[in-house]
């Protein structure tokens, strides 16, 4: 996409896609937690299999499509628009923590809660209580600290995107701040 940009409806709708899936994976982790907690709090047996298998439902069949859809509208973004993906500290930020949360939850989380599931339905108890902690933790503040980035823009323009700026045109200013006039 380079120099192609999105037009903005276009921007605008995929803008409302990135926003809605990263809140939708945010929310999503933030039920995993929940879950997670009550089944390592809980002394009842029935309430834990029910909260691992409720947290292997999310990561199997919500977790992974929120995750992907915020990584490839986030990219599509970035390389549609003027922010660029390596312009901006707060852009390349956040699609690297994207990219290492979405592995995480492929490599990690989601094993994490398959072998929980695995040991209370052999009736064993859970084999660590990290398994369904953990992973959710880390993952709702990596959300959290995403989204405060995303709202606050910090850190200015990276080296190509100072170089960039030297030798074209504008680019957009951060939220908050207004444009001087030369």
């Amino acid at each position: 996409m380079g120099d192609v940009k999105l037009s903005r409806p276009a921007r605008r709708a995929l803008l409302v896609v990135h926003v809605a899936a990263s809140a939708g994976w945010l929310g999503l982790t933030l039920g995993l937690l929940a879950l997670g907690i009550t089944a390592t709090t809980t002394g009842s047996a029935p309430a834990v299999t029910a909260a691992v298998r409720s947290m292997k439902l999310f990561a199997d069949w919500l977790l992974l499509p929120a995750a992907f859809l915020t990584l490839l509208s986030g990219l599509v973004l970035a390389l549609g628009t003027a922010w660029g993906l390596a312009r901006h500290r707060w852009v390349y930020t956040k699609f690297w923590l994207t990219l290492a949360t979405t592995t995480a939850t492929v490599l990690a989380l989601r094993p994490g809660v398959n072998e929980a599931v695995a040991a209370v339905s052999g009736g064993r108890p859970l084999p660590d209580a990290g398994d369904v902690l953990f992973g959710p933790a880390v993952s709702l503040s990596a959300y959290v600290f995403m989204t405060a980035v995303s709202v606050l823009k910090p850190w200015g323009p990276t080296r190509r995107g100072r170089k960039r700026r030297a030798g074209s045109g504008p680019t957009p200013p951060a939220a908050g701040r207004v444009r001087q006039p030369a």
